[in-house]
């Protein structure tokens, strides 16, 4: 039983640790997009790469918010078991 019960926390935990480095990638990814979408921006450089920012940006951001939505159920099932 005990070793079922480790098992699934370890299980649970290596998800979490896949989730947080995710995360930390989506968040790089949004800093780098929003950073050169803003560039393209203030130079007047209005052009398809600045709506595809744009439109990647908003994607991204979907994701982080999925992947916190994600990361909370499963640190809430942590403090269940």
């Amino acid at each position: 039983m005990y070793n079922i019960f480790m098992a699934k926390l370890d299980e649970v935990k290596e998800i979490l640790n896949s989730l947080r480095i995710g995360l930390t990638i989506v968040v790089g990814l949004l800093v780098v997009i929003v950073g050169s979408t803003i560039k393209l921006e203030k130079n007047d450089d209005i052009d398809i790469y600045f709506y595809t920012g744009l439109v990647v940006s908003i994607i991204l951001t979907i994701i982080f918010l999925q992947i916190v939505k994600k990361i909370k159920q499963f640190t809430k099932q942590i403090k269940d078991l």
